[in-house]
């Protein structure tokens, strides 16, 4: 319940940001062109929170947090006095009303500047993109790059570390080669490899491009060496301490912790005898496996927990720079998340990438909640993700959506005369039945990865 209460508050905490950020965009740019602004909405339904200005806008806070709006004076949508016709947008020229459309997918982007660059400057742990075992007869192990190297970059990008990887990856899906720069172990010599994919078989919604290609990420190999034990626990009963190095479990020799783990948890609240190395003497101890029940089914379990071998040196870092250094990192991101967006919108209708790997609310939710826990930075990062995407949807030249509007005007602009009222109309309802199909594909894509 806590896990659902902090994913659902973190999603209405991202979205509401995300909404005020949009809708910020079109109302601010409508007072600069001199449009008037009847009501900024976070939000949708009753209003839980609301104020007026002195220049008559009244800002509401709503009950259902899926959205908002900023309603502006219109002839097309209500009566309007004669002294007030100079503010309504319908009677605004063409490049203001551009303009204001325009201006909440621009503060998007904008938006996602800032975080990422609140991102640099506060500094992201993370690790270079450094390999462990290749999986056999994948692509990769084909290809003859070894294990324990360290890739340096995809195509003509550098990239610092696995998450960089991945959505330069990704921008090859549908393309017959990979060019791949890499560096082994023991060599401060770059040599580049060309994947063949033309036999990639890629599903986002199961593995990353990473997995699926044959690499897998490096990690430090779980020694049976105790890091932790908790209070209370069988293992603390048992007298096992933290430092000890398990050796043998009912006189079976372990040789890794899967071993460990496998022998416990199918023991529950059985008799177990440990063989453990303390201060370099062997010491036997005596007692009860533990249990706890994980989706109905009983297990064994113990309350400790392993240590981790070394990282090699200088593989982990901190992904951080200056106030200035920030700026530039932060452009860059934000302009590759918008491009890599674009290339997979064109993936989708080209079908190189399956409408099965569109996601909605409940992933979104999720995403939400997860970076959350991992901490500030990771949430500025996806904030700025779901920032850009957000953008980059709200300019489709779908009619119910701002990149719709955009074409009714950029079309009244060459033309010199408005789209009439009637194909405006019939454009709305076409681009909403298109909108609530993709809508319901992604929910029910989310559900079905539940």
């Amino acid at each position: 319940m806590l896990s659902f209460l902090w994913t659902l508050g973190s999603f209405i905490v991202a979205l509401g940001i995300l909404v005020a950020v949009h809708e910020w965009g079109h109302f601010w740019v409508a007072r600069r062109c001199g449009v008037k602004v009847q009501r900024f909405s976070i939000g949708f339904g009753k209003a839980l929170w609301s104020r007026t200005d002195q220049q008559g806008t009244e800002y509401v806070i709503a009950a259902i947090p899926l959205g908002g709006y900023v309603k502006m004076l219109d002839e097309r949508v209500e009566e309007v006095a004669e002294a007030d016709l100079p503010f309504a947008f319908n009677r605004q020229p063409v490049l203001k009303k551009i303009a204001i459309i325009a201006a909440g997918p621009l503060v998007n982007f904008i938006f996602a500047v800032f975080a990422l660059y609140l991102m640099f400057l506060i500094g992201v742990p993370t690790s270079k993109p450094m390999l462990g075992n290749i999986t056999e007869d994948s692509i990769v192990s084909k290809a003859g790059i070894s294990a324990n190297s360290v890739i340096t970059k995809v195509g003509e990008r550098e990239t610092l570390n696995w998450e960089e990887v991945n959505l330069e990856l990704m921008s090859y899906i549908g393309q017959a080669s990979i060019p791949v720069t890499w560096k082994a172990a023991d060599s401060y010599r770059e040599r580049t490899t060309v994947l063949d994919t033309s036999q990639w078989h890629f599903e986002p919604d199961t593995s990353s491009a990473i997995s699926s290609l044959g690499f897998n990420m490096y990690r430090p190999e779980i020694l049976p060496i105790l890091g932790q034990v908790l209070e209370n626990s069988a293992a603390d009963l048992l007298g096992l301490r933290v430092g000890d190095k398990i050796l043998r479990l009912d006189g079976t020799s372990m040789q890794n912790w899967v071993q460990i783990v496998g022998y416990v948890t199918q023991r529950p609240n059985q008799a177990i005898s440990v063989d453990v190395e303390r201060n370099g003497q062997e010491v036997n101890l005596t007692g009860t496996i533990g249990q706890r029940d994980v989706n109905g089914v009983q297990q064994g379990f113990m309350g400790f927990t392993p240590t981790l071998d070394k990282w090699p040196e200088g593989v982990l870092f901190t992904y951080q720079y200056g106030f200035i250094d920030s700026v530039g990192k932060a452009l860059d991101k934000t302009w590759r998340l918008m491009t890599l967006s674009v290339e997979m919108l064109g993936k989708l209708i080209s079908g190189d990438v399956s409408v099965k790997n569109l996601s909605g609310p409940i992933a979104i939710a999720q995403g939400a909640g997860m970076s959350a826990s991992s901490g500030l930075v990771y949430f500025l990062s996806f904030l700025a993700l779901i920032s850009v995407n957000l953008g980059i949807i709200n300019l489709l030249p779908l009619p119910v959506l701002d990149g719709g509007h955009l074409l009714y005007y950029f079309i009244e602009l060459f033309s010199g005369r408005p789209v009439s009222e009637s194909v405006q109309e019939i454009g709305f309802k076409i681009g909403g039945v298109i909108l609530l199909l993709l809508m319901s594909i992604a929910i029910v894509n989310d559900i079905t990865r539940l």
